[in-house]
């Protein structure tokens, strides 16, 4: 409809129209603006209603407006603080935001943002001790081929390796799958491989597999050696105890209860003494991440943008779900984004 005709319409509705028709006309005005001006409802977004999971009292965490960034461009990463890593994909640029203080942009290799830790918790991968290094500086420190932990004010180790590792929301508990000592550490067998393709002759290749071998039975006829060469829990949380079959491939997890460190295994969720704390539904074990109320009689599943609740409920189009405790309770939080504002916003149910 050109602009010209519209304008005419307009002009003939105020003459002929009566003073009660004034509410229809209104509403062919903001028409006819939305065509003529390009405008529209939610304070001039152009976006689509707000997700199903939105409720009422949404904090706001991020002005996408602010940040200049496409949402569909954009990733989202939390710590264990609550402070928000905001990632523009597009551009590789990154935000920080904490206590609704922002700053940025940064980039991938400034310290602020390699201090998040954004590994996927649910691929299983295999994290080397000096990865746990770098995500625990402030524990986990490297001497020579070993590792120390130091946890309020006491030390443990030194240990050869680290496989796992986990502090609690409130910092006052941990946990570490490490094992004391390997028949040959990463430096051992470089060396091994140095000398090795150094030898001119097999006598010299024999007497260097020789040297080594040495080396390996001097570990293997030390005293506790099986249980030195062994994987091991090491824990300040009393009872703490390590089975390989009741852990089955679970990695310890401090984001599946308030301040509290788990492990997910199978079809259940145990805690550091063994105990099962919740039994799980079939499908719980696809979920990326499980949280357990403070009754410990329900959980919530998350995937894929949905979180899943024991009682069969569900809400959508959401993400970056994690537990928060505020004067002593405790509330299962998430994120999503809402067109309307063109930021990403914040729920708090009480859990």
């Amino acid at each position: 409809m050109k602009k010209s005709l519209v304008l005419t319409i307009i002009m003939t509705l105020v003459m002929v129209l009566p003073l009660e028709s004034q509410g229809l006309l209104n509403k062919v005005k903001n028409a006819v603006s939305k065509e003529i001006l390009g405008t529209s409802d939610n304070n001039g977004s152009t976006a689509g209603p707000e997700p199903t999971c939105a409720c009422d009292n949404a904090k706001q965490i991020a002005d996408l407006t602010r940040f200049k960034i496409d949402y569909r461009e954009m990733a989202v990463s939390v710590k264990d603080d609550g402070s928000i890593l905001v990632k523009d994909t597009r551009q590789n640029k990154y935000f920080i935001i904490n206590n609704g203080n922002s700053s940025g942009p940064y980039q991938e290799n400034d310290p602020k943002v390699q201090a998040f830790d954004n590994r996927d918790e649910n691929n299983n991968q295999t994290l080397d001790s000096d990865v746990w290094a770098k995500l625990y500086p402030g524990y986990i420190t490297k001497t020579g081929d070993n590792y120390l932990i130091k946890f309020n004010g006491k030390s443990y180790g030194p240990y050869a390796v680290i496989s796992d590792f986990s502090v609690s929301l409130s910092k006052n508990k941990f946990a570490a799958v490490i094992t004391e000592k390997v028949i040959a550490t990463e430096d051992q067998q470089k060396k091994l491989e140095d000398e090795m393709a150094k030898a001119k002759t097999d006598q010299e290749r024999m007497a260097v597999a020789m040297k080594f071998n040495q080396q390996m039975t001097d570990v293997m006829s030390a005293d506790n050696a099986v249980e030195a060469l062994q994987p091991m829990l090491i824990s300040n949380i009393p009872g703490a105890t390590y089975e390989a079959i009741k852990y089955s491939s679970g990695r310890l997890d401090n984001k599946m209860k308030i301040d509290d460190i788990l492990v997910k295994t199978g079809d259940k969720v145990i805690n550091l003494q063994g105990n099962t704390v919740a039994r799980l539904d079939r499908s719980a074990f696809l979920y990326k991440n499980i949280f357990i109320n403070s009754s410990n009689n329900g959980y919530a599943g998350y995937d894929s943008g949905t979180l899943i609740f024991s009682n069969n409920s569900k809400l959508s189009d959401l993400f970056n779900p994690y537990l928060v405790e505020n004067d002593g309770k405790v509330f299962l939080t998430y994120m999503y984004y809402s067109p309307g504002k063109n930021s990403i916003m914040q729920c708090a149910m009480a859990f």
